[in-house]
């Protein structure tokens, strides 16, 4: 298998791939999941992100709103009251207040029609690691907007940089102007990822988008509204602990215990990551073939990568083990509580 199939193999989204080849072009493995071909450079240029640890984008749809108020009520939100710049597709800025109620309601007027309330619009947000440039976040962002949208859906995007990483919202009218609905599956979104990820290296940052599983990362598989309200429980706004970590919690100390087995998607996973492990190898040797230096390099650090994740761990497993480390030294007595423990929570990645 050459340097392109195998990187092929081990960067493919989970889901089905469909792509077309050019009949009258040449012949080329797919890099992307959704559009581009791989060559010798874009698959070295590729493999030398992920295994020297170029930071991963963020693509995450936030939410979906429900009639013209639920709409105002969000871009009051992202454009923080007036604090902050909403942008149009038409590089208008939406300052006052009328403004912006004038765009909500226009984004649910067309859906009147309908015999039930249905979604108005689809917010997304896209976000870089601290450190990055919030203007060319906010450039590859209205760039790809552009690129993907402009045709068929209005939209506006606001960018914020109160947190240590700097993300751009991108909130979508649902409704097309051939009626076409916006309503953002795994293809598409990863489709954004890849794009996002372009458009920041075309403005010189350091970016990837690849799956989890390519990178030696089980799947995180916490929702946002679980996220925020884990931090509530930390910082002690709210004590009730939520029925999903209680659920997790007790399966792992069942685990941890020896009385259940983990989830079967986690021998899956496995399965999955030493596939995967098998393409990055076929990689490297089809490098150590070329005799050249940089690709000698390369080989190195794809080797380095392959020795630091030797294994991938899912969230249960991580549960499991946490648990299984305060079995063995707690008493029996402080065994009762181990279940209102709450590892560190990271949120949910791509």
């Amino acid at each position: 298998m050459g340097l392109e199939s195998a990187l092929w193999e081990a960067t493919r989204p989970a889901y089905r791939v469909r792509y077309i080849h050019d009949p009258n072009g040449s012949l080329h493995i797919p890099l992307y999941g959704s559009y581009g071909a791989a060559n010798g450079k874009t698959a070295r240029a590729k493999l030398s992100r992920i295994v020297r640890g170029a930071p991963e984008v963020l693509v995450k749809v936030t939410g979906r709103q429900r009639g013209g108020g639920h709409v105002k009520a969000h871009l009051d939100y992202i454009g923080r009251k007036g604090g902050v710049d909403i942008e149009s597709c038409d590089g208008e800025i939406l300052t006052s207040k009328e403004d912006i109620a004038e765009r909500a309601a226009e984004w649910s007027d067309t859906l009147q029609w309908r015999s039930r309330p249905t979604v108005s619009s689809v917010s997304l947000v896209f976000s870089m690691p601290a450190g990055t440039d919030p203007d060319k976040v906010l450039g590859a962002v209205r760039a790809l907007a552009h690129s993907e949208l402009s045709d068929n859906h209005d939209y506006v995007l606001a960018l914020h940089t109160d947190t240590p990483r700097p993300h751009v919202h991108l909130t979508v009218q649902a409704e097309g102007l051939d009626r076409t609905r916006f309503n953002p599956r795994p293809v598409q979104l990863n489709r954004l990822r890849e794009q996002f990820a372009r458009e920041l290296r075309a403005r010189g940052v350091v970016a990837e988008a690849t799956p989890r599983r390519a990178r030696g990362q089980g799947i995180a598989g916490s929702s946002m509204a679980l996220v925020k309200l884990r931090a509530r429980l930390r910082d002690g706004s709210s004590g009730q602990m939520t029925d999903a970590d209680r659920r997790t919690n007790e399966q792992a100390i069942a685990v941890a215990r020896g009385q259940a087995a983990l989830p079967a998607f986690i021998a899956l996973g496995t399965e999955r990551w030493e596939e995967i492990r098998k393409a990055y190898r076929q990689a490297v040797s089809a490098l150590d073939g070329t005799g050249s230096t940089e690709d000698r390099d390369l080989a190195s650090d794809a080797r380095g990568f392959l020795n630091k994740h030797q294994g991938m761990n899912a969230t249960p497993e991580v549960f499991a083990a946490h648990h299984s480390g305060l079995l063995n030294r707690t008493s029996p007595v402080r065994e009762i509580n181990a279940s209102r423990h709450l590892p560190p929570d990271k949120g949910k990645s791509r």
